[in-house]
């Protein structure tokens, strides 16, 4: 524990298992610790269900209609992966036209702008352009383009075609969904890039209690625990490390929901993700529903667990949350959380601590994966580069081979 690393990062959430996993491949010596006994964090996925009920204070055990406990794998955040033709949903011509329009649009090719500037031209004039009603344009921007706002529609057009592309491509690429999902939940993703960090020198500390972070002159230079103290060049931690160096920019609502049922009106998908735009239920943010079942090894047999959250507007968050929970009844069991957002106030220029912003109400990655980024180009002073990443990380498993 007395040793010098290069970064030590606190917390096992997603994003710092992710940070940590880049890190070591980019040759830092990394110190890893959480003070609790299991990886995830706030991201975990809690095992068995008897766990979940304890964590919600539930009184009394699940009831035996729920299957064996060790069948559930319950995560506490939701969130898909964007995996990487085009939906028979909307057969109407205009939005057909729009998609291909989208499909064949090459930022590089002004042949393929058919008369729009894509550094000029609104989203707006673009949807005008295909004559596209509010219904559309609210499933295109918030279920396509994965916008929470609508202030993209007065930016230039590129970067939302660009969004809507993406979202094709990777439908293209899995016919069903564009999404991906691992097999026992989310919490093993924090794993996998736990063990990334692991095999290229990452040390993993669990049950690690925090006592103090070192500062001198205004800058990080080490963590104490159980009287130790690691020294560092930089530290990564989730708010809940440095309550004095956040501040609070709202609340997150999330219900967990089991159902002995598919959703209502999915065709008995045994997964699915739902966007209520915010139009749609005159509010500020969009509603999220991630439903995932057994077919995933995160529920029993037969049962399905449905996750609905939104950013709370009111001082009454379950009416807020009412039009989701209502497209899953009947629902067997709720469990209600209502957890406070946090941002970094303190961006690391001078201390060199590098803080993660709180999992909002959003399923997707969209905004984890800007705030991974966000924190790589503070650290290291340029933009992360995956293909650069994926290169180091072949060169390593290369040389192990030819050994």
């Amino acid at each position: 524990m007395n040793e010098e690393y290069d970064v030590i990062v606190l917390g096992t959430g997603l994003t710092e298992c992710i940070l940590s996993g880049i890190m070591s491949v980019n040759g830092k010596k990394v110190l890893h610790m959480d003070r609790n006994s299991y990886y995830g964090g706030e991201s975990a996925s809690i095992t068995p269900l008897e766990d979940l009920y304890k964590r919600f204070n539930l009184p009394g055990t699940p009831p035996e209609s729920m299957g064996r406990g060790r069948d559930w794998n319950v995560d506490l955040i939701p969130k898909f992966l964007m995996a990487n033709g085009l939906m028979g949903l909307f057969e109407k011509r205009r939005f057909r036209k729009f998609l291909v329009y989208v499909a064949n649009f090459d930022e590089n090719d002004p042949r393929t702008f058919e008369g729009v500037d894509p550094k000029k031209t609104t989203m707006r004039d673009v949807y005008k352009k295909f004559d596209l009603g509010q219904d559309v344009i609210d499933f295109t921007g918030h279920a396509l383009a994965l916008y929470r706002t609508d202030d993209y529609l007065d930016q230039p057009c590129q970067e939302t075609i660009n969004r809507i592309k993406l979202y094709s491509e990777s439908l293209a690429r899995y016919g069903k969904s564009p999404y991906l999902y691992p097999l026992y939940g989310l919490g093993e993703l924090p794993q996998g890039f736990a063990r990334l960090s692991a095999i290229y020198g990452g040390t993993y500390m669990l049950n690690k209690p925090i006592e103090e972070i070192v500062i001198e002159n205004g800058k990080v230079v080490g963590v104490k625990s159980e009287g130790e103290v690691a020294r560092c060049k930089q530290l990564i931690c989730d708010p809940s490390y440095v309550s004095d160096r956040v501040t609070k920019v709202g609340q997150v609502i999330r219900v967990i929901c089991i159902l002995s049922h598919p959703i209502k009106n999915t065709n008995d998908a045994n997964s699915c993700q739902i966007i209520i735009p915010q139009n749609q239920v005159n509010r500020k943010s969009d509603i999220y529903v991630c439903m995932i079942s057994s077919a995933h090894n995160v529920a029993a047999q037969g049962k399905y667990i449905a996750i609905a959250s939104t950013t709370v507007e009111t001082a009454d968050p379950e009416k807020e949350i009412k039009p989701a929970l209502d497209l899953l009844e009947p629902i067997e069991q709720k469990f209600v959380s209502i957890s406070d957002l946090f941002a970094p106030t303190d961006l690391g220029t001078e201390s060199q601590i590098f803080i993660s912003r709180t999992y909002d109400a959003t399923t997707h990655f969209e905004t984890t994966c800007d705030d991974i980024k966000d924190i790589y180009k503070r650290m290291m002073g340029s933009e992360f580069d995956f293909e650069e990443m994926k290169r180091k990380k072949n060169d390593i498993y290369g040389e192990e081979e030819q050994q």
